[in-house]
């Protein structure tokens, strides 16, 4: 009889039974199993095959939902701060490099793979889901939104980024393979997913559902993804105590994702309320912008602008109620001083009020107008305030309007048949948003000169001259480098074009969106330098006259910086 040592357990024979397995040993055998050791293949309740192609539908859902993450972050950082190049930069910098961080994390999670995968989609869809309410509600009740931009941008970076490494050990526990083969396959589906994710936020979330609950369902999707992936086949790799901390933890995300779903509408309402301060009166979701209007009069003083109406565009002021009338004229009848001007191109201005101020004069025969966003033009003339406001000009019958991008415009002028124009007014958003600078460009202006008659003047908006000088005289040397003698003039007036102010206590104090500011302006002519007056038998203004223009003469020749660089599109000079 050969005896076993103390050291060595007895195998035991056919005849002997087997000792069930103590609760310490059951608990070991199952966190050995969640730590999905390569020599064990996983437990499914499918077929290998199929198990690979549901853990590849997984990595399709949850890159899909990433990207929408990060187009949600971009889109939202652009839309609350302006400039839409750096904020871009700065998310999608930000993101990679949590990306890289997330992955070497995860390899602490890669012995517990399962619950790893499912703790991580728990959380990207909690965090990548809410977002954007959680950015919306700090800029509008507290102010700013670059460092939540920049946090959401690290977590959802860093989660998104340890997705790979334990999709890995997941699909290899299913059927091992070489590493090349797994990569590929992984990575096949996750650049498909995100091919549709980044097709789906522009052209199904945004219009459909908007911002807020685009995300939401988005989460929803990630988390029932995420969830479905472990805890059904994935089942067999997690002890009882990880199933139910699962369980807990996705039920407990998937709620706060349907109730935030559930209040968004109300959420939305108040954000708004805060962020302008004022009665809301309508707002309008176009193709092009979000257009919110607020105040219900020119000067009416029932609502929390005290001055009136407000038009604001993607969350920018537009138009002020209070100063619109002195901006236009200050914009519009410099350029129509002289004759010729009868034939007159209004570039932007799809609100009315810069036409309104061209048909004052009885010399002019017909006006183009050409607006970007269709949806402006249609508010501008249903709106009880603004038809009002702007005379309900644009169903002139001297008036036709163009649907389009204005740089577009021009550049097809040439092969149009149209005859240059006598005075063109550039009423387009200022360039301080890079998106923007085209509109701004040596290459824009060269294109609006063509369009421009011999004898004809161009009048552009170019931005707040006092708050952002640099970028104003940019405009103006951008200008003469376009072959255009220029005369600038700076307005004083209420500044456009910024993020609405927030905080309600700013708006109990009166602070109001609207601030004390110079508008700038450059009227620009071929061949000798236009001058700069305005026509003593013309219209009579209310808010601008000859002794104001003389003095935004003056204030552009004392404030005048020069040895600036043309901007143009391949090299814009302005910032915000």
């Amino acid at each position: 009889m050969i005896e076993t040592p103390a050291s060595v357990p007895a195998r035991p024979t056919g005849s002997e039974p087997v000792p069930a397995p103590s609760p310490e040993q059951a608990r070991g055998q199952a966190h050995a199993r969640e730590r999905g050791q390569a020599r064990e293949p996983a437990r499914l309740p499918v077929p290998a095959g199929v198990g690979r192609f549901l853990v590849l539908v997984a990595v399709f859902l949850c890159a899909a939902c990433g990207l929408v993450y990060e187009l949600e972050l971009v889109a939202l950082g652009s839309y609350l701060a302006g400039d839409s190049v750096t904020r871009t930069s700065v998310v999608l910098s930000v993101m990679v490099f949590a990306m890289g961080l997330g992955s070497l994390l995860a390899k602490r999670l890669c012995t517990r793979a399962a619950a790893g995968f499912g703790i991580v989609e728990a959380l990207l869809a909690l965090f990548g889901g809410c977002s954007a309410m959680a950015l919306y509600a700090y800029f509008a009740w507290i102010g700013g939104s670059q460092t939540v931009l920049i946090a959401f941008s690290v977590v959802i970076g860093v989660l998104i980024g340890a997705e790979m490494p334990l999709l890995m050990v997941l699909i290899q526990r299913i059927r091992q393979q070489d590493a090349g083969g797994a990569v590929a396959d992984l990575f096949a589906a996750d650049y498909v997913g995100a091919l549709v994710g980044g097709l789906a936020f522009p052209f199904l979330l945004l219009p459909l559902l908007g911002q807020l609950t685009g995300a939401l369902a988005v989460g929803m999707v990630n988390a029932a993804a995420g969830g479905a992936l472990v805890l059904w086949l994935f089942r067999g790799d997690l002890s009882r105590r990880s199933r139910r901390l699962l369980v807990l933890v996705n039920g407990l995300v998937m709620a706060l994702l349907i109730v935030c779903t559930a209040v968004a509408d109300s959420f939305e309402r108040a954000a708004r309320q805060a962020v302008y301060g004022g009665e809301v009166r309508a707002v309008v979701t176009t193709g092009v912008h979000e257009i919110v209007l607020t105040g219900d009069g020119p000067h009416s003083g029932a609502s929390g602008w005290k001055d009136g109406f407000g038009v604001f565009l993607d969350g920018r002021l537009r138009v002020c109620g209070a100063d619109e009338r002195r901006y236009h004229e200050a914009l519009v009848h410099p350029a129509m001083a002289e004759a010729p001007r009868s034939r007159v191109l209004v570039l932007g201005g799809g609100d009315g009020f810069a036409l309104r101020e061209v048909l004052r004069h009885p010399e002019v025969d017909a006006v183009t107008v050409v607006e970007l966003d269709p949806g402006l033009v249609e508010l501008a003339r249903t709106d009880p305030v603004l038809s009002r406001v702007n005379r309900r000009v644009l169903d002139d019958p001297r008036v036709r309007l163009e649907t389009g991008d204005a740089f577009d415009w021009l550049r097809a002028w040439p092969g149009s048949g149209r005859r240059p124009y006598d005075v063109i007014v550039s009423d387009l958003p200022d360039p301080g948003d890079l998106a923007n600078s085209r509109l701004y460009s040596r290459e824009f202006f060269g294109l609006a000169g063509q369009a421009l008659a011999e004898r004809g003047r161009l009048v552009v908006h170019a931005g707040p001259a006092g708050e952002r000088s640099r970028a104003y005289w940019t405009v103006e040397a951008t200008l003469r480098a376009a072959g255009l003698h220029t005369a600038p003039y700076v307005v004083r007036g209420r500044l456009s074009g910024f993020p609405a102010v927030t905080g309600r206590a700013r708006w109990q104090a009166g602070a109001g969106p609207e601030r004390s500011g110079h508008w700038g302006f450059v009227l620009a002519s071929h061949g000798a330098g236009p001058r700069l007056g305005l026509d003593p038998d013309g219209p009579v203004l209310r808010a601008f006259g000859p002794e104001e223009l003389r003095r935004s003469a003056e204030r552009a020749r004392r404030g005048r910086i020069t040895g600036l660089p043309a901007s143009t599109l391949m090299h814009p000079h302005y910032r915000y």
